[in-house]
């Protein structure tokens, strides 16, 4: 599932209008709605604030978001998940 999927969902469960989402973030109605269509990504800052307003899990949230960018830099090499593979490897290096 991506970003704009994830937060469509969770703004349909609450019962939330798209207006009030994007009033709460200060942006226009628009913007909000291209970032739950993917067609803008949505800033850190604009995550961890949907995570408070959506009472939704921030870490899940960041990972999906996260997620997104990382294919849209490297969905399209042939060795992306060497790539990833080798960035896990790297990543859990950094956290010992």
């Amino acid at each position: 599932m991506h970003f704009g999927e994830k937060i469509r969902q969770l703004r349909e469960e609450k019962e939330l209008l798209q207006r009030q989402l994007a009033a709460s973030l200060e942006i226009d109605t628009p913007m909000y709605s291209k970032i739950e269509r993917g067609e803008r990504k949505a800033k850190r800052e604009q995550v961890l604030a949907l995570a408070q307003l959506l009472n939704a899990n921030e870490d899940e949230l960041l990972t999906i978001w996260l997620s997104d960018k990382i294919i849209e830099n490297v969905g399209n090499e042939t060795a992306a998940l060497a790539a990833l593979k080798h960035a896990e490897q790297e990543l859990k290096k950094k956290s010992k």
